[in-house]
């Protein structure tokens, strides 16, 4: 983490500017430096790509910034050489007697348009499908949208970003109406505690960590809570550290609410002025006193309290969320008691009072914002027909084009559609899903069917490209230019470094071509999109964020450029953008203008317009009360462990790109399983062994990590694939990837899959020669370290 700079609270964080570039290298030989931000997680660090003869040789953090002040995640300071891997796709590939073979663009676009064009005279739009990323640009998402939900007129339309950000923006809707997050990074500065759910930010969002750190280290610290099940680095750092049994944050979130209730930490002001459904939260919290909570949760009476009273008598509360609550049967029904803990002790919009409903990825609010996640752009309602008419106006069409006779449809639905046949083409950008989507086998079954046509772009041959009937090589980060905003709604320029390698193009310059060769038109017989640069798709974004929630027309290319990122909504009322929102206690929950209705917590049955206008005629905050519902598939005797996925610190997603960064790859090479002194004793497990991992639905093979955590719980890292990175078939590494034991099941509300509870067996396959391929330096830390470690400091 680098060292500590420590400030008080209500100072600004000091600078640190961090740097990495190819050994030998000054930054005086660099030919010149180019503006740009991280896109290897959520945080939006600002930085600044090396150059020199025409490659990318380092990075440097921008000391300007609001988000880093200079600091560097260290994927980011090693994975930009992922960008120059000598198996970079350069061409594209059509698949041909049953293997991919090379093609020009002329053929492959050609083949892909000639199905899409069979497919919407015989079957309709609604056998199209979208599936995309958290990695890409605005440009190209708004693109995407327009092109998906305008001209082919497909419902069938979402993101990636349901498996890490989905519940995010659901939470944001239940409870205000709309999305879009309330607080800021800049909080952390003035909070005196803070308050963590599911969220180790040590590993996913390490400079937002930093940023903690440096406050632990200064003056007036604040108090940490920490709920998580592994003794992470925040854990370890925390006032109080709850790790409750996967699957029971709805009863622990209750449980805390009703210590705040039944101490009267209520702003009750605030409430009756800013809200409805408070009496109905008292009531349904009034069930779970701490006694019951310990039981179902398996914790101590007393540290429940203990969080309670910290969060219940801070005068200034930030919380963040992330997949720890997200990837669970109730991930949206936790994620809003979050919100409601802010809501009844009245700690919105002022500094230091912030929640942060975070991302996985670097431009997850984006698909959000522009419709490429199946929401409509620009925060439109798509069960509100004037919203309906303001995008057909927008894109010059009939309303009616634009599908919205039913919620968005989710990625698991799409390929539950796709594995019955309704749905004949799929076309995937910038994402994995034949490793990262839960049960595997069942995934890469569909993804495999004669009568699906599969096109995947992307920048490498990835398990999933393989499967495709077409593939295109895309452009990466550092290879074209765009726009991206974090999790606190901090929006950055990515400015062109370098071209890409042979053939590749933009995804951006592909979805054009694509929808020229269509031949797609508006309703004036004009090309449609009309756009064809990406400062053009920015400006045309900027009309479609008019007047909503994330106003854009403040913002341009040139006002992005040299200085820091800006938070929208920025606007001709806010031209420097805005830090915090709600500060008036005024919210976008109008019946006319939310962008959502809102749903049940336990059915995820949406709500009609007129019960959400009885309901909230006046557009407050709402306060949702939730009732605990068991996992669905709880520990058994034959499968007596409850099994949970993540991250490392040292890789992202699939590992496409940190897999090929030599210093990351070497940090964590290999899959490992962790597991508690307590079972690991009881399993006559030891550190190394290798360990069979069984569920239901498959087994992997890992070897143990002996670690801190809680006892009944084993974790895998879900980075790792079928392949090895760089892929090699033959390698015969094989049943590694942790979602061959995931189910494919999801939170009824936000659609995100559950990765957090499927109940597993273990079986001691074989003694290990050296430790677990684990860093010792993370949450995955052995109880005891061995010399030789992979990650050791």
């Amino acid at each position: 983490m680098g060292p500590r700079t420590p400030y008080g609270r209500g100072q600004s964080w000091p600078e640190r500017e961090d740097s990495y570039l190819d050994e030998g290298l000054t930054a005086e030989q660099v030919d010149h430096w180019v503006q740009s931000a991280a896109v290897l997680h959520s945080n939006g660090d600002g930085l600044d790509i090396a150059v020199k003869d025409g490659r990318i040789v380092g990075v440097r953090g921008r000391s300007v910034d609001r988000v880093n002040r200079g600091r560097v995640d260290p994927k980011d300071l090693f994975g930009w050489q992922a960008n120059a891997s000598p198996d970079r796709l350069t061409t594209p590939l059509i698949r041909r007697d049953g293997r991919l073979v090379e093609a020009d663009w002329d053929t492959a676009m050609d083949r892909i348009v000639a199905h899409t064009k069979a497919l919407l005279n015989d079957h309709g739009p609604s056998s199209i499908g979208f599936y995309t990323s958290g990695q890409l640009f605005i440009e190209e998402y708004y693109t995407q949208a327009v092109i998906a939900h305008g001209a082919i007129g497909t419902n069938h339309v979402d993101g990636n970003t349901r498996l890490c950000t989905a519940t995010a923006a659901e939470a944001l809707k239940e409870s205000f109406g709309c999305d879009g997050q309330p607080g800021s990074y800049t909080d952390v500065d003035h909070c005196d505690a803070v308050a963590l759910y599911g969220h180790n930010v040590a590993e996913t969002q390490t400079v937002l960590w930093m940023r903690m750190l440096d406050r632990l280290a200064g003056t007036d610290p604040p108090a940490i809570v920490c709920v998580d099940p592994r003794p992470t680095r925040v854990a370890q750092h925390a006032t109080v550290h709850l790790a409750p049994l996967p699957g029971t944050n709805v009863a622990l979130m209750n449980g805390l609410l009703h210590q705040i209730l039944a101490h009267d930490w209520v702003d009750h002001a605030y409430v009756d002025a800013h809200t409805v459904g408070y009496d109905e939260l008292a009531k349904r919290v009034a069930e779970f006193p701490p006694e019951r909570v310990a039981r179902i949760c398996d914790i101590a009476p007393k540290q429940l309290c203990a969080a309670a009273e910290i969060l219940g008598t801070a005068d200034r509360l930030l919380s963040t969320v992330l997949q720890g609550f997200y990837q669970s049967h109730q991930a949206t029904a936790a994620a809003v008691q979050v919100n409601n803990v802010h809501l009844v002790r009245g700690m919105l919009g002022k500094p230091g009072c912030g929640i942060l409903q975070m991302n996985g990825q670097p431009t997850a609010e984006n698909t959000r914002e522009c419709g490429a996640d199946g929401d409509l752009a620009g925060f439109r309602n798509w069960a509100n027909d004037s919203h309906i008419e303001d995008l057909a106006r927008l894109w010059n069409l009939d309303p009616m084009q634009i599908p919205h006779y039913a919620p968005p449809t989710h990625c698991m639905q799409m390929l539950r559609y796709a594995e019955e046949g309704s749905l004949r083409m799929l076309w995937v950008t910038a994402t994995n899903p034949a490793v990262s989507l839960p049960e595997l086998e069942r995934i890469r079954r569909i993804l495999s069917q004669d009568r699906l046509f599969l096109v995947v772009q992307d920048i490498f041959l990835t398990e999933s490209a393989a499967l495709a009937d077409v593939v295109l090589p895309a452009a990466a980060w550092a290879e074209k230019t765009g726009t991206f905003t974090n999790a606190d709604r901090t929006v950055h320029i990515s400015e062109k470094a370098v071209d890409p390698p042979g053939q590749a193009r933009s995804d951006l310059d592909i979805f054009l071509d694509f929808a020229q060769r269509m031949g797609f038109r508006d309703a004036d017989g004009q090309p449609l999109p009309p756009w064809r640069t990406p400062e053009a798709a920015f400006e045309a974004w900027k009309q479609c964020s008019a007047g909503r929630p994330c106003d854009y027309t403040g913002l341009s290319y040139d006002k992005l450029r040299g200085g820091s990122g800006i938070q929208w909504p920025c606007n001709s009322e806010n031209p420097d953008g805005t830090e915090r929102l709600y500060a008036d206690g005024n919210f976008w929950a109008q019946p006319d203008y939310c962008e959502a209705y809102g749903k049940d917590l336990i059915t995820g049955a949406p709500l009609e317009p007129t019960e959400y206008r009885a309901m909230n005629p006046a557009g407050r905050a709402i306060i949702k009360a939730a009732e605990y519902v068991p996992p669905h598939e709880p520990p058994s005797p034959d499968y007596p462990y409850v099994l949970i996925t993540g991250r490392t610190v040292y890789h992202f997603h699939t590992r496409t790109k940190t897999g090929r960064a030599p210093q990351l790859n070497a940090a964590a090479p290999q899959v490992w399983l962790e597991i508690s002194e307590t079972d690991s004793r009881r399993a006559g497990i030891e550190e190394g062994d290798f360990v069979e991992v069984s569920t239901p639905r498959g087994c992997v093979m890992a070897a143990a990590r002996i670690t801190g955590i809680r006892p009944g719980v084993v974790f895998l890292p879900f980075h790792y694939g079928y392949w090895d990175t760089p892929p090699n078939p033959a390698s015969g590494a094989h049943h590694r990837a942790a979602n061959e034991l995931t189910l494919t099941d999801w939170d009824p509300v936000s659609k995100q899959p559950i990765f957090k509870t499927a109940a597993a067996t273990l079986r001691r396959v074989g003694g290990g020669r050296r430790p677990a391929p684990a860093p010792t330096n993370t949450a995955s830390a052995p109880v005891a370290v061995a010399a030789g470690t992979a990650g050791s400091p």
